[in-house]
């Protein structure tokens, strides 16, 4: 099975049914999307496919179409993306688990609407569940993101 991940070709022996989250992590070593609940409800293994949020965690491997981007792969190797500055800037992470899934999630929302507002915010990134409650730091930090992004 043929599999692109952050911009590198992969070839890999697997079970067809094999969650994306375990190709990348037991197979590829890429550690950056955790397993949360497995039931692709909780956000912590979103990845990008094709710039599209995906739940890892249940999704086949053999569904894979398209280039798959995790947190590793969402900046460049001299400057992190704007959400993950955001993050940093807002201190949103406390225990951690759950941030590459949320920067995932809010980087593809920025995708979408370029300056959503605290609604649109709320109600995409309300599958991704923080059992820290750093909620309001996560929209604000969308916020500064979305302002650093369309300044350019």
């Amino acid at each position: 099975m043929k599999l692109k991940v952050n911009g590198t070709d992969y070839e890999l022996e697997v079970q067809p049914d094999m969650p994306l989250l375990w190709a990348l992590r037991d197979e590829l070593n890429i550690k950056g999307p955790k397993f949360g609940c497995g039931i692709a409800m909780c956000g912590a293994c979103t990845v990008h496919i094709n710039g599209r949020p995906v739940r890892s965690c249940s999704f086949p491997v053999s569904a894979v179409s398209g280039e798959v981007t995790t947190i590793e792969g969402l900046g460049t190797p001299d400057a992190m993306h704007a959400v993950q500055e955001a993050w940093v800037e807002h201190q949103v992470a406390q225990c951690g688990y759950c941030q590459s899934g949320q920067i995932m999630s809010a980087t593809a929302l920025l995708n979408q609407k370029p300056d959503p507002t605290d609604a649109e915010i709320d109600q995409f990134m309300s599958g991704n569940l923080c059992r820290c409650g750093t909620y309001p730091r996560i929209r604000a930090a969308i916020k500064a993101a979305s302002s650093r992004l369309q300044e350019g």
